[in-house]
């Protein structure tokens, strides 16, 4: 299949290209630079360079090709107009197709929960407000669209984890989390996420959402925990003053507490396989 793939250079985005290419498709990679074109030229993937929010370049792109997957992030832009735009060409070129879509979301719009599936309704902090319109938008829009939804992406020492990596310590060097560290977090190794996102290409049903959760979510206790290990401590901390250390938006987010299972991906016969995220922070 000749899939389109936006963010391809990108923390997700560059592990969905390896998992692509590896599954023996043929790989058109959207980028903003020359530098970035090189980066994927690498990997056997097809760079062409130009602004996926110029919305006529992006549709003329996607006619070209028999799917895309949208991993990309924003610049300069705000994330809903950016995301805006690429719906808006993806709605124009796959009009009247059966080209899959696949977008991504992401599992904080459904707010706290202990047993979140993808039908729990929307409940987003401000952080992530936009991506309800985002969604309804795409979904109702008359083409073969696919969502996935993941939850904490972590992998190779990147990703939201280093907030707790990086946090600062008390005066006797206890690490100070997220919070009172109680509430649990929904995880996904990059890798696992990638393989999902070509699962939900190849076998994905138009409409649907998937969340891309390993179903382990430790709490961020447990998490400071495995950063600091055996000989280390950890200490809560006020929510207001993790709200001004972290901005106010995305503590809201972190502070949110949600567990799921993941069950519906596992439906397309996937199964994440990698480390969790306590197994690597403690290795």
């Amino acid at each position: 299949m000749r899939v389109l793939l936006t963010g391809g250079t990108g923390f997700v985005g560059s592990a969905v290209l390896e998992q692509l290419i590896s599954a023996g498709h043929t790989v058109t990679a959207a980028v903003r630079s020359e530098t970035a074109a090189d980066a994927v030229r690498g990997t056997g993937a097809t760079p062409v360079v130009g602004r996926i929010t110029d919305r006529e370049w992006f549709a003329a792109q996607l006619r070209q090709v028999d799917a895309a997957i949208h991993t990309a992030v924003p610049g300069d832009e705000s994330p809903a107009e950016f995301d805006d735009a690429v719906i808006d060409a993806a709605l124009v070129a796959f009009a009247g197709t059966e080209k899959p879509f696949v977008y991504t979301t992401g599992i904080w719009i459904y707010g706290s929960g202990e047993d979140l599936t993808e039908a729990t309704a929307v409940d987003a902090p401000a952080i992530t407000a936009w991506r309800e319109a985002a969604g309804a938008k795409l979904l109702g829009g008359g083409i073969d669209a696919r969502v996935v939804s993941p939850g904490i992406v972590y992998g190779y020492g990147k990703g939201i984890p280093n907030v707790i990596i990086g946090a600062p310590r008390t005066q006797d060097g206890a690490l100070v989390l997220v919070g009172s560290g109680d509430q649990h977090w929904t995880t996904i190794h990059t890798d696992d996420l990638a393989t999902l996102y070509v699962a939900v290409l190849e076998r994905g049903s138009a409409g649907e959402v998937y969340f891309g959760v390993s179903g382990v979510s430790p709490t961020v206790w447990e998490i400071g925990e495995a950063v600091v290990g055996p000989g280390g401590s950890v200490v809560g901390d006020d929510e207001t003053a993790t709200r001004e250390r972290l901005g106010a938006d995305f503590a809201d987010a972190l502070l949110l507490s949600q567990q799921a299972t993941g069950s519906k991906a596992r439906s397309l016969g996937w199964a994440p396989t990698r480390p969790t995220l306590v197994e690597e922070l403690s290795s």
